[in-house]
């Protein structure tokens, strides 16, 4: 295979650039990213079918990583209970190192060939999950082990890298590969990679979230009112999908509802049973 990732930058003498050269240079390098998914929205959107097909019947979703891939996959997860209103368990990250020193990046992690299938065994993983492997030169053992051992055990295993023809992607039944060259700092693979790795992030989860009857219109009527700021947008929301002018009667309504998409199908299921 060709490490694209580990080529040298098109960039010499950095620490001789200003400021603006910098940042522009990075900014175009950025341009790249959104180009590289686009040409790779095929596989995606095959591997996000997939994922709403298990979640739909119960399953759950895996993303198997380390370094800042592994890291960014755990930032996605995190926010989606609070923000879809799922319960958590659905998306589900195993991080090289363990969740518990998500800030410590132990990055010799990344060389364990057991500890992820290990961890994978501990939450039960089974024929009902999809397993998603992340890595940006798409040879990290700790990922590449994960997908054999699941691949043994017949569960549905994909992958997101940025090399070509890479060893988890031959493991991978969905390979996902989003080339998008050399990084600007030659080898760090934050950058341009972690980039693609965080937007596909969320056009899993946002996109998933949304076939799965999380989204009405464009709003997220199954947020959790955790804080005041979140409790007056759904406010907001209810008054703007039910025509009233009423805030404190609507924030009553939602209070009581837990969310907007409950009180919405409380108030159409009053409307239907005063029918004539």
């Amino acid at each position: 295979m060709t490490r694209i990732t580990e080529q040298a930058s098109k960039y010499r003498h950095l620490e001789k650039m200003s400021v603006s050269e910098l940042t522009s240079h990075i900014n175009n390098e950025d341009k790249i990213v959104a180009q590289a998914i686009e040409k790779a929205l095929p596989r995606i959107n095959e591997l996000i079918e997939n994922i709403i097909a298990k979640i739909s019947k119960g399953g759950r979703l895996f993303y198997v990583g380390a370094g800042s891939g592994g890291r960014l996959s755990v930032l996605d997860c995190i926010e989606l209970p609070t923000t879809f209103g799922i319960q958590k368990g659905v998306f589900n990250v195993v991080l090289a190192g363990g969740l518990e020193h998500l800030i410590e990046a132990p990055e010799e992690k990344e060389d364990d060939v057991e500890a992820a299938w290990e961890e994978l065994q501990k939450q039960g993983v089974s024929g009902a999950d999809i397993v998603v492997g992340i890595s940006a030169s798409g040879t990290t053992p700790y990922v590449l082990s994960a997908l054999k051992s699941c691949k043994k055990n017949a569960i549905t295993t994909a992958c997101i890298v940025s090399n070509p023809a890479s060893p988890i992607a031959a493991e991978a039944d969905i390979p996902v590969e989003v080339i998008t060259g050399p990084e600007f700092v030659s080898g760090s693979t934050r950058m341009k990679c972690g980039t693609a790795q965080k937007m596909i992030f969320d056009m899993i989860s946002t996109t998933t979230m949304t076939k799965l009857g999380h989204v009405l219109d464009n709003q997220m009527v199954n947020v959790k009112l955790i804080n005041d700021k979140i409790t007056d947008r759904a406010v907001k929301m209810l008054m703007s999908n039910t025509g009233s002018s009423d805030y404190n009667s609507a924030k009553a309504m939602l209070l009581e509802s837990g969310s907007v998409k409950k009180a919405l199908d409380t108030l159409a299921i009053t409307h239907q049973s005063t029918k004539p």
